[in-house]
């Protein structure tokens, strides 16, 4: 029988470990040809290793699938048009984008250096559009289709106080896809954002302190990296062709949609408003939204 992703092809960026390993062996075990790439970084960005990809290539072949390796940078421009070109020169088409490429610089805001902040940024937001950018053009000259599907993540979406470089790029790349979804939406093209939770590299730098209560099991088989790879497999699939724009937190046995972001409450005026009229609006028109002890 043949796999939900046959025939396919797809890039998944970051997939020399962790979540971004696990998707490139499920898509390629669901019959997708897979480039796997990883520069092969320290969890912070350095010391490049080749080893990391060409094991995920290694596997996926050992289990009978089909994956070429690519060592780029996928924050510079020319090396992530490479990629896709790389793809393209390989099997005519592409069809999926995975982008889970990044690392990690946690500080808090007040002794966070510039050089901290740019890193990170780079890597995630960057990455994240450099290799799009190019995807995108394919798809858009092609006609045929596509699916994008960018890595978010709780850090962004719940403010982890000691990643404000890391939540602001995972902001970002929601904001970015939710843009890829309007704009590629004509083209056949899907562009989704999903939040994994999941025991990787990244989250044994996170101290016990700083993590969200809840926010992974302790069993370890419900934090595998594996659990968060299935459901991209419906992403990326034609039948998943129906959502776009949309975030999913997955972890564990549990996929969350996310609402989007919606007006809550409303002070509308019938006037340019005053100090004195604002002053007396805002406690009852806010207030019940907003519970007294979170208030900064």
């Amino acid at each position: 029988m043949p796999g939900k992703l046959e025939g396919k092809t797809a890039i998944i960026t970051g997939s020399g470990r962790g979540i971004g390993a696990e998707v490139a062996k499920r898509f390629a075990s669901e019959g997708a040809r897979v480039m796997v790439n990883d520069l092969g970084v320290s969890v912070s960005g350095e010391t490049p290793d080749n080893t990391p990809a060409q094991e995920t290539v290694n596997a996926i072949k050992a289990a009978g699938g089909e994956a070429i390796v690519n060592y780029s940078d996928v924050a510079d421009m020319e090396q992530a048009e490479d990629m896709v070109r790389q793809v393209l020169n390989e099997w005519g088409q592409l069809d999926i984008l995975v982008n889970v490429a990044g690392i990690l610089r946690d500080r808090m805001v007040f002794n966070m250096t510039e050089e901290e902040w740019d890193a990170v940024v780079r890597v995630h937001m960057k990455g994240t559009f450099a290799t799009t950018r190019f995807a995108s053009i394919h798809w858009r000259q092609a006609r045929q289709g596509g699916r994008l599907i960018n890595f978010t993540s709780g850090s962004g979406l719940f403010g982890a106080p000691g990643q404000p470089n890391y939540a602001a790029a995972k902001m970002g790349i929601w904001g970015f896809t939710l843009s890829c979804a309007r704009a590629l939406g004509r083209y056949g093209v899907t562009a989704n954002s999903i939040g994994p939770g999941a025991a990787t590299r990244m989250t044994a730098t996170v101290p016990q302190e700083r993590r969200r209560a809840g926010a992974l099991a302790d069993d370890a088989l419900e934090r595998s990296p594996a659990n968060v790879a299935t459901p991209l497999v419906y992403l990326a699939s034609d039948e998943g062709g129906w959502i776009t724009g949309r975030c999913f937190g997955i972890s564990g046995y549990r996929v969350t949609l996310y609402n989007q972001i919606a007006p809550e409450v409303v002070l509308q005026g019938n006037e340019p408003w005053t100090v004195d009229g604002l002053f007396d609006q805002f406690e009852p028109t806010f207030g019940p939204a907003i519970p007294h002890e979170t208030k900064a």
